[in-house]
């Protein structure tokens, strides 16, 4: 069975999308769409800008979204996914490409989900850090005994988990994680907490945009970043995407499970390689590889 899988925020680069605007009418047509939809030009951002103009939040989620969503788009019949999943930010590539939703919805949502996250940064101080070599049951454990808000928040692949919280209880846990043999806690340049609970006012924000749009009943399973199983009620995905802000994103259990349920096949559709990176540390046995527009 055929997987196609979304990346999220850091795989942003300049020129970005610009092959795609070149070669093909129908990602000119989108691209121009979504310069309307954002009430910015995002496509000269993607196209000519600095990585520091990139790195805005507010530019970053739509950039990537639109790279992916795209270029899925562009591929035509050679896009037949089985089942999609979106590592954070790219489940709502993941659902547009499955036709759960409409593609201005989904800019729309990622649009606002980048803005309301940037407020919530901006209200508490908070960051993220990368722990390595460690099992996730004592990075969870660690995290629980930390004095503060400190919560394991992306489990990429095994052996690599990323930590979000209040930032002096961030630096705490990463002494604690190295004392007990982490190879590496490093902390991330991001502007905040990340898939925590200081994420909730982004989440109430985002969750009520949700709310208000239409999800249409999926072409394929989704495997959520929540549950972590296939998902096909229209409802159901709503309600996971609502709780993904300040949920962890279980990316190794998703892609343990569409492995399990017959995944042979997995490709990364959007900016960058890291999702068939982590895919090489999850399960060497599967096929992976980069989506191409023929």
């Amino acid at each position: 069975m055929k997987a196609y899988l979304f990346p999220g925020q850091g795989a942003q680069f300049s020129g970005m999308g610009l092959d795609l605007y070149e070669n093909s009418s129908r990602a000119k047509e989108l691209f121009e769409e979504a310069n309307k939809v954002l009430g910015f030009d995002i496509t000269k951002i993607m196209f000519e800008g600095s990585a520091e103009e990139l790195k805005e939040t507010k530019v970053t989620q739509p950039a990537i979204f639109l790279h992916s969503t795209i270029l899925a788009e562009v591929m035509g019949d050679a896009f037949q996914p089985d089942m999609v999943a979106g590592h954070s930010l790219g489940e709502f590539s993941a659902l547009v490409a499955n036709r759960t939703l409409a593609f201005n919805d989904g800019l729309t949502l990622v649009s606002k989900r980048a803005q309301a996250m940037q407020k919530a940064c901006e209200l508490e101080p908070s960051t993220m850090a990368a722990v390595l070599g460690l099992e996730d049951e004592v990075v969870e454990r660690i995290c629980a005994e930390t004095e503060g808000i400190v919560v394991a928040a992306n489990y990429n692949c095994p052996g690599q988990l990323v930590i979000s919280g209040e930032i002096d209880a961030v630096g705490k846990a990463c002494e604690t994680l190295t004392e007990a043999g982490a190879r590496r806690a490093l902390i991330l340049p991001v502007g905040g907490a990340f898939h925590s609970p200081l994420m909730e006012p982004a989440r109430e924000e985002l969750a009520a945009a949700i709310e208000n749009t239409q999800f249409r009943a999926p072409a394929c399973p989704i495997y959520q970043n929540v549950s972590t199983t296939a998902v096909t009620d229209a409802s159901e995905i709503k309600k996971n995407l609502m709780l993904q802000l300040t949920a962890p994103v279980k990316w190794t259990q998703s892609i343990q499970q569409m492995i399990a349920d017959g995944g042979t096949s997995f490709t990364e559709v959007g900016p960058g390689n890291v999702l068939q990176g982590l895919m090489r540390k999850i399960d060497r046995s599967v096929e992976t590889g980069k989506a191409e527009v023929q």
